[in-house]
């Protein structure tokens, strides 16, 4: 009769290992998406430089891989061998990596599809100017002088929808609405003068907190008011559709609270 002891113990030792994969895979996964996190709200924080932020989320990427195909062997060899218990670690190891990874992804995806630029303007060709932020920029990377022709050129081909917006109300409801909005959105409000139509704040990006310059222009027009906006990234040369995505959200709510007016 043959000998199948050496396989046996092959075998018990191989899903032994698997059973030791499948919560290494799960708390790799976890651990590198918490880091991901503390990466960005360190930024945010002013802990320390984006860059270091970056690097981190570089060191994540590939643990979250690693992460991924640990847990992807450990679901194969749990169903095969029947140990069905360590589907427990292993499936929600795969379930964590595989969002992380498709929300880089997607990350990616977005910074091959837009123009790489970070000025976005609803009048490009006398876009409104930051007067009382300026003081704030000093050291920003990126200039607040606008892009001129060739960042136009580029806004209108990616974002054709944002141009000057003109309703029929006057320039202090309108004003008034947008400073309202300003303040609904949690932006920091760094100067409002309602004769002057201007109003300049900050923003910021939700997981690493980059700053983004915001300044409003409301003027006086036949049949009502027109309004303009400009927002700008201190930082990075692209800026993934984040600037235009805030004017397109701004001007929505701006209509909608003034429909009734």
């Amino acid at each position: 009769m043959p000998d199948t002891s050496g396989s046996m113990n092959s075998t018990t030792l191989f899903f032994g290992r698997a059973a030791f994969l499948a919560p290494l895979g799960f708390w790799l996964a976890l651990l590198a998406v918490a880091a991901a996190v503390v990466a960005g709200f360190g930024n945010r924080q002013e802990w320390w430089n984006f860059l270091l932020g970056f690097t981190i989320l570089k060191w994540v990427f590939w643990a979250v891989t690693a992460a991924l195909l640990i847990s992807i062997a450990a679901c194969i060899v749990a169903w095969r061998s029947g140990a069905l218990r360590e589907l427990w670690w292993g499936v929600p190891g795969f379930l964590i990596a595989a969002a992380f990874i498709g929300l880089m992804s997607s990350y990616v995806y977005t910074a091959r599809h837009v123009p790489p630029i970070h000025d976005i303007s609803t009048d490009t060709v006398h876009p409104p100017q930051f007067v009382a932020i300026l003081p704030l920029r000093h050291d920003a990377p990126d200039s607040a002088v606008y892009g001129g022709p060739a960042v136009a050129a580029q806004q209108r081909a990616a974002y054709s929808d944002i141009v000057p917006v003109i309703l029929p109300v006057s320039p202090k409801t309108m004003f008034d609405a947008a400073l309202a909005l300003v303040r609904e959105a949690g932006w920091t409000l760094v100067y409002a003068n309602a004769g002057q139509g201007r109003i300049e704040a900050t923003a910021k990006t939700r997981w690493f907190g980059f700053k983004d310059d915001v300044v409003i222009r409301i003027v006086a027009v036949s049949g009502g008011s027109r309004f303009d906006m400009r927002s700008e990234s201190r930082v990075g040369r692209s800026d993934l559709g984040t600037n235009a995505r805030r004017i397109r959200t701004f001007i929505a709510k701006l209509r909608e609270r003034l429909k009734s007016r």
